[in-house]
């Protein structure tokens, strides 16, 4: 495999960003007062406004060139047809099948995909109607009223996020907390004033041997036990979602309160199967199937669209003409909605663990940029910190705000304002504010243009805007489903393998000889002399 940086397409985007770099936007909206109505789309209840974007239409075509170049159309075929493309662990990535709509199948290794998501969805509906009506009870025969989800990564920050984006719609009868630390302060506050009789846990781990998952819940089953007594009774209080039935049944957990998920499910993609059994306890099944359907619609979408006209496309290509030809690496993401406020921890793993690589799908090492540091906030939050640093620092950050038009919590005027301020911002990061806006009176005061200075805002921060009517399940579906695919375009173009992580299995091989070193009095493994300083302190402080 020849590097796509080795390629014509990629030194024309190279060139054509040294003619693009010190273009201002604005002198772009000058020239073409149609620029917004040429870079926004529509589509899956999302508007995407790119037109504050350091680029014009030659470089989106350019871009486009060097998608089709990396054939990036082939590789959207192969996620949804069952294609290999987790080639280092030959799997293929089949997320997009748990939102298979009715009358779709997809046989992979000799099943069809569809009718097996669709029998656990069905008793995910039972198991979930069961326990919001107060059927299904604890051993002692008392309704639950709490339902702790025990994960760690991607079962743990999808449900979550997803929980706290539809929060809106949730039985507020039924309490959803969310453990993932292996720091047992996170479970002990938790389960603090909880009531072990009307408590579920639920225990997510592809594997079942997770080691933060399965420690948590040792000390949840232990909780339940010294207060309940009985094993048998403690265990109705536990419902695993694994692919390991086996270590499941060895845990104690009976087969009703078990849910299959597949070793073609990836973590950080796997919150629409049983994985995100927390989300259907919160908000009900049907909203959890409108999710589903959301998510479907932009799959639709993704697979459909000219690149021209296709968001997921479009924010992929232009992550990648700020970071391999800007040398931008830096990509905020600023919901502005409160319910929204996880969405950039969920984003940091589905992109960083993704294309967090350095070696092609051939093993070979890339000589070009790949993955973005991801980060940001709610609004208006950052307006108070760090967009000081946007506006005015010598570092260059992309930033992608997100808005819905109505609240689903109109208070008095509030909405308008927040509104007002995103749009004001992604406003003053494109156009800045120079001397002649701000030292409007220069000559009239005098002695002032040394400290007017420091109010001059450069401008020229590229953005991308995306609306929505108001934040749905089906809207919030469409949403993670477009930055997945996002995220896929921008591995494909890289020429890299988006699904595994081979990165976090080092660290936590390392863990595992650590913790056995320091309640040790020999060592396991040879280590370098900070790791053994810090190790030997540890040793000798330790209380217990």
């Amino acid at each position: 495999m020849t590097l796509i940086s080795k390629s014509s397409e990629w030194q024309q985007l190279t060139a054509h960003w040294q003619k693009m770099q010190d273009v201002p936007m604005r002198n772009l909206f000058a020239v073409d007062p149609d620029r917004f109505k040429s870079m926004s789309l529509e589509a899956c209840g999302l508007l995407l406004d790119y037109s504050k974007n350091r680029i014009d239409q030659k470089g989106l075509g350019l871009l486009q060139n060097l998608a089709n170049k990396a054939n990036l159309k082939q590789a959207i075929d192969d996620l949804f047809s069952g294609a290999l493309v987790n080639k280092t662990e030959q799997s293929a990535a089949l997320h997009t099948a748990l939102r298979c709509q009715d009358g779709e199948s997809l046989v992979y290794k000799g099943r069809d995909v569809c009718h097996d998501v669709r029998a656990v969805l069905e008793k995910m509906d039972q198991f979930t109607c069961a326990l919001r009506t107060g059927e299904w009870k604890g051993a002692t025969g008392k309704s639950i009223t709490d339902v702790v989800n025990l994960g760690v990564g991607g079962s743990h920050l999808g449900p979550k996020m997803v929980t706290e984006a539809l929060a809106h719609y949730a039985d507020r009868t039924l309490r959803l907390h969310f453990v993932s630390n292996i720091d047992g302060t996170h479970l002990s506050e938790t389960i603090r004033d909880l009531d072990p009789e009307t408590t579920l846990f639920t225990v997510t781990s592809k594997s079942f041997t997770t080691l933060e998952t399965m420690a948590n819940a040792q000390v949840a089953r232990r909780w339940c036990q010294d207060a309940m007594g009985s094993r048998a009774n403690v265990l109705k209080h536990f419902v695993a979602i694994s692919a390991n039935r086996q270590r499941v049944t060895e845990f104690g957990i009976e087969e009703a309160n078990f849910f299959e998920i597949w070793d073609w499910v990836g973590g950080r993609y796997s919150l629409w199967s049983a994985v995100g059994l927390p989300i259907a306890l919160s908000i009900g099944m049907d909203r959890f199937r409108a999710l589903l359907a959301g998510a479907a619609a932009m799959d639709v979408h993704f697979r459909t669209a000219d690149f021209e006209h296709n968001i997921p496309v479009l924010l992929g290509l232009l992550g990648i003409w700020y970071i391999d030809f800007a040398g931008i690496t830096s990509h905020a993401v600023m919901p502005y909605d409160q319910y929204l406020r996880y969405f950039p921890a969920y984003l940091q793993q589905l992109e960083m663990e993704s294309n967090g690589k350095a070696v092609t799908l051939d093993g070979l090492p890339v000589d070009y940029q790949t993955g973005p540091f991801i980060w940001g906030s709610v609004g208006s939050d950052g307006q108070h910190s760090y967009f000081q640093l946007f506006h005015q620092g010598t570092h260059l950050t992309t930033t992608d705000f997100i808005v819905p038009v109505n609240s689903h919590n109109p208070l008095n005027g509030h909405h308008q304002k927040l509104l007002a301020n995103c749009l004001a911002q992604t406003e003053a990061m494109m156009m800045g504010a120079g001397l002649t806006e701000i030292d409007q009176h220069k000559g009239e005061r005098g002695g002032l243009d040394s400290v007017n200075r420091h109010k001059v805002c450069a401008g020229n921060r590229p953005s991308n805007t995306i609306v929505a009517k108001a934040i749905t399940p089906e809207v919030l579906g469409a949403l993670l489903a477009c930055y997945e695919h996002k995220t896929y375009v921008q591995g494909a173009i890289w020429q890299i393998n988006s699904f595994d992580q081979w990165g976090v299995e080092l660290g936590k091989k390392l863990a595992r000889v650590l913790e056995q070193e320091l309640t040790s009095a020999t060592m396991k493994g040879a280590h370098d002399a900070s790791t053994l300083g810090l190790l030997n302190y540890c040793r000798d402080n330790m209380k217990e």
